[in-house]
């Protein structure tokens, strides 16, 4: 007669051994996720340094990057392809997804390179280093915890849709206190929104899934991870930038 305590000991060990490879699995996940991301900042900070470079060497260049209708192409073409990007992933193959997210990351660069116009060089390269340091305490948490965050995530869209709405009517208004209050409350929703979305990767991590899904959803995963960091740069930089 087979002892049950055998069984029992067979079955915790089978289990273990399912979970350190679902662990091994996100793990890898994980990486594949922070290495896209990291590589799309690269793209991002070389791009936007570049073209800063070029307009200062070059005063037609840049009377037609910053003083022409051209800047408003360069400022609107990243929102365009990140919601290109966004609703056509599941239909793209990984290596299409990946080319796309590079070319905006690039564009993204463009848009962005105005910053070393208005913005010290060294106080740049500091807000990049705290933002760095923020984002991976904030997603190291959301990576770890065990706490459910979704009713903050929540809670969190709809304050970065007052946000947006904030910023839209203060165009017209030219405020600084209420751009002050924006970007106080824009640090606060997406040093939540890092830490959300990484738990959200997480638990979007399938082991079943078949390259290409794994792909998409790591380029996704990327994209979404890219921008809570380059809106958490851009918030901190109003603070801790010095100005030229």
């Amino acid at each position: 007669m087979a002892d049950p305590r055998q069984y029992q000991t067979r079955m915790r060990t089978a289990g273990a051994d399912a979970g350190a490879v679902i662990d091994q699995g996100l793990r890898a996940h994980m990486l594949r996720v922070y290495n896209y991301m990291a590589l799309a900042l690269g793209i991002t900070g070389v791009t936007a340094y570049a073209t800063y470079m070029g307009a200062v060497n070059n005063p037609a260049f840049a009377e037609l990057l910053f003083g022409s209708p051209l800047r408003f192409v360069v400022m609107l073409a990243p929102l365009a392809l990140v919601f290109f990007l966004s609703f056509r992933i599941h239909r793209m193959s990984v290596g299409a997804a990946q080319t796309t997210f590079w070319i905006y990351s690039g564009l993204m660069g463009l848009s962005l390179s105005s910053i070393f116009l208005v913005y010290t060089g060294e106080s740049i390269v500091q807000t990049f280093f705290v933002t760095a340091a923020s984002f991976g305490a904030l997603s190291l948490f959301g990576y770890t915890t065990k706490r459910d965050l979704s009713a903050m995530g929540s809670f969190l869209v709809m304050g970065l849709f007052g946000l947006i709405i904030a910023s839209i009517v203060n165009i017209f208004l030219a405020s600084s206190a209420v751009a002050f209050a924006i970007s106080a409350i824009g640090v606060v929703v997406f040093a939540g929104l890092t830490a959300w979305d990484t738990q959200k990767i997480k638990e979007m991590y399938v082991e079943a899934d078949g390259d290409e899904m794994a792909g998409r959803k790591a380029i996704m995963g990327a994209l979404t991870l890219y921008l809570d960091f380059i809106n958490l740069f851009l918030f901190l930089l109003r603070f801790l930038g010095n100005r030229n």
